[in-house]
């Protein structure tokens, strides 16, 4: 048996070598790094993939979500609630733009945002919700849509984890994750299910008011060259990095499947033992794309896991080890530890197994076999 990765991107590119090579030579015979053929080509590829008029593709995820809020002319002191259980990103740009952070709890099954915890923290000065997609699971959407029409919020999807996945509502209408609410941002960071081999990040709309303020935004203002509009970033995904993303793109579904295969093969090996919960695998099964396998351990023997898989060279990740409200950065004495119940519990408990599209049912069987060994 190969050793076993957390992610394994080499092996990923070995078996699309051949295509990558080509369309990396592509852009480097035509020269166009910056804004060339290979980033519109993407651009309508994904739009075409995610059924949505306009994709802007830019330099990063966390570029993603500020080009998003800096979109909806919002003041210092507007309140944007989302989840105190996912990474840093979401909650900075928050507080770099000069705006509220309310964090709320999430649910027990899914590690998302908990709906009605959002509706509990909305007050006059709400603008908007980020929910986040966490693990490459759908947030609870129809309910979410539902609290944002009621207080005319906006809606920005953090969709990093979850591109691909499908979330049907309950009259049978199904949508692309990031495509559900006003704006839905993305990352290509090289471990994420559609990954760079470098940074990158996409924000996509159906408003076209959003869509041209946006792509004016994230090109330092401009809409015609050298006349600054608005104040903004520059923020930009190189074509070398698009040529690469647009042939993976074409293996998506199929990269997501398999993560799909390798969860079930890890929760039916993992069946019936009582000091853990394994995810939730939803019955449509489209609904998940398997960012993250993330067990919960209970009886406090996570850390002592951590350490026992550790010394069997089984690699592991725990996403997130401290919520937001109790890091240094977010930390206000205003708020009330007693909100994050969930959260709280969740971030004693969390290990993701490993989890990409190069996993063997050889390797999946041997972590779990000394998974169980342990707990047992």
């Amino acid at each position: 048996m190969k050793s076993i990765k957390m992610v394994d991107l080499n092996g990923q590119y070995e078996a699309i070598k051949g295509e990558l090579d080509i369309a990396i030579d592509s852009v480097m015979s035509t020269t166009s790094f910056i804004n060339g053929p290979a980033v519109k080509e993407f651009q309508n590829n994904l739009q075409e993939y995610l059924n949505v008029k306009h994709v802007i593709p830019c330099a990063n995820g966390t570029d993603a979500l500020q080009l998003a809020l800096m979109s909806l002319n919002l003041n210092p002191g507007d309140e944007i609630i989302t989840s105190n259980f996912t990474f840093a990103s979401t909650a900075e740009v928050v507080l770099l733009m000069g705006l509220r952070l309310k964090l709320v709890d999430i649910n027990e099954e899914t590690f998302n945002i908990d709906p009605i915890s959002v509706e509990r923290a909305i007050t006059s000065k709400t603008k908007a919700i980020i929910p986040v997609h966490l693990f490459g699971q759908p947030a609870d959407m129809e309910k979410i849509v539902k609290i944002a029409k009621q207080n005319k919020l906006k809606i920005i999807e953090d969709n990093a984890q979850a591109l691909g996945a499908t979330y049907t509502f309950n009259d049978g209408m199904k949508k692309k994750t990031g495509t559900i609410g006003d704006i839905g941002t993305t990352s290509f960071f090289p471990s994420k299910n559609l990954g760079a081999y470098g940074d990158g990040g996409a924000i996509y709309t159906d408003n076209d008011f959003l869509a041209k303020k946006i792509k004016i935004l994230a090109n330092h203002g401009m809409d015609k060259r050298y006349y600054h509009d608005l104040v903004g970033l520059n923020s930009r995904l190189d074509s070398l990095q698009a040529a690469i993303l647009d042939v993976k793109l074409k293996y998506l579904d199929g990269y997501n499947e398999s993560r799909r295969n390798s969860a079930l093969r890890y929760s039916d090996n993992l069946r019936g033992i009582d000091s853990l919960i394994t995810p939730n695998i939803p019955i449509d099964l489209q609904s998940h794309v398997f960012h993250q396998y993330t067990l919960r351990i209970l009886d406090s023997k996570r850390d002592l896991l951590a350490e026992y898989l550790a010394k069997n060279s089984i690699p592991f990740g725990i996403y997130y080890p401290v919520p937001l409200h109790k890091q240094k950065a977010y930390y206000s004495p205003e708020v009330d530890d007693k909100l994050f119940r969930v959260t709280n519990r969740a971030v004693q408990e969390v290990i993701s197994l490993p989890m990409h599209t190069e996993l063997t049912n050889e390797q999946i069987d041997y972590i779990t076999e000394k998974l169980i060994k342990f707990l047992n």
